[in-house]
């Protein structure tokens, strides 16, 4: 086996001293050096492999019959998933946020997966375990604004209650156990539209959780503009991993 290596310009500096060769018998021309030295050189092989990840990695990891080429495929798996979570905005997310009060927008970033033009909170006033306050800022530049009764512009319900549920999103993916999830709508019930919304209105949308489960959350919607409710709604959500 050691000359197969030399002659394929490998192995050069390993001789049967300094390099444990085992064959049918068992080691050949060496022995060991702890009883346990074949798992520690695995051990050692894995945590090897791992740093090749490049960032820290926390868990418990059980490896059985490892190798060089399974450790490879595992630390694809995880760049593979970092990948995903990268593509959908939650890159940044390994602060727990939830505890934090108020959120700028960098913040709120690094938990919805929206971008612009679909990122509709622009500030967490308000963050508390079962409640959540966010501001959405409504201008005349908006891009809604081109289609939607230029004439007289006015922001579509629909966007409205979008507001409201990402600033739901917001409190539900900011805790640790869901970092990495995706909140899906399942329902929307109980809507009720009072006024229209227009350019230069600042909605006020608070949030409270009615039911918060591993896989699902509800939550009681309200947005205000100065004081007075111009819609409310019962949203649930399906929290998934991405």
């Amino acid at each position: 086996m050691t000359n197969a290596l030399v002659k394929r310009g490998l192995g050069k500096g390993a001789d049967y001293e300094n390099t444990l060769v085992l064959g049918k018998k068992g080691i050949i021309k060496n022995k060991l050096r702890f009883e346990d030295e074949c798992c520690r050189h695995k051990m050692l092989d894995l945590m090897g492999d791992i740093y090749l990840l490049g960032r820290p990695l926390s868990g418990h990891i059980i490896a059985i019959k490892s190798g060089h080429s399974l450790n490879i495929k595992f630390l694809r798996k995880i760049k593979h998933y970092q990948e995903r979570i990268k593509g959908a905005g939650m890159e940044g997310c390994e602060a727990d946020l939830s505890g934090k009060g108020q959120l700028d927008i960098n913040d709120i970033k690094k938990i919805l997966p929206h971008r612009y033009p679909f990122l509709l909170v622009d500030k967490i006033l308000e963050m508390e375990d079962k409640r959540i306050v966010g501001i959405k800022n409504v201008t005349a530049g908006e891009q809604f604004f081109v289609g939607h009764f230029p004439g007289r512009p006015v922001m579509p319900g629909v966007l409205v209650i979008e507001a409201m549920a990402q600033t739901a999103g917001v409190l539900m993916l900011s805790r640790k156990e869901n970092q990495g999830k995706l909140a899906y709508f399942m329902s929307i019930n109980n809507v009720k539209f009072r006024r229209v919304v227009i350019p230069g209105d600042q909605l006020r949308l608070e949030v409270e959780v009615t039911r918060l489960k591993t896989k699902t959350g509800q939550v009681h919607t309200q947005a205000l503009v100065n004081g007075r409710v111009v819609c409310e709604a019962d949203l649930m959500f399906s929290l998934v991993d991405i």
